[in-house]
């Protein structure tokens, strides 16, 4: 798994502890020095089911100094996908991203479902 987060965030930092306390296996990707691209946000949407508007940092500086709130619903996707890409500070995080779910913020009870799920996938 690889999970991405911003490490100043304490959102991040919970869902760090929540997986090391549970002995997760998983590769630490700081989503500000390593940005996701198009592809990769492209891909996470698709797996993940979920509304692209998912995957924005709605209670973030950068979403609100761009006056997102009102911009994204005339956007197309890939228009949305292409801001996603340019800062990482836009994408809500964390993310946990593995072969079977992507999962977009921290819910435990989410998380703790989608890691079972995972583990007997192996």
């Amino acid at each position: 798994m690889t999970f991405i987060c911003y490490p100043k965030c304490t959102t991040c930092q919970r869902a760090q502890a929540w997986l090391d306390a549970r002995g997760a296996k998983y590769r630490v990707r700081n989503i500000k020095t390593e940005n996701p691209t198009y592809e990769e946000l492209e891909g996470w949407h698709t797996k993940s089911g979920l509304p692209l508007g998912k995957f924005f940092n709605t209670s973030g500086l950068v979403y609100k100094s761009l006056h997102l709130k009102n911009e994204l619903p005339s956007m197309s996707t890939e228009e949305q996908l292409r801001l996603l890409a340019k800062d990482g500070m836009l994408v809500k995080r964390p993310l946990l991203i593995a072969e079977a779910f992507v999962l977009v913020g921290f819910k435990e009870t989410d998380w703790a479902e989608s890691i079972a799920f995972n583990a007997q996938l192996k």
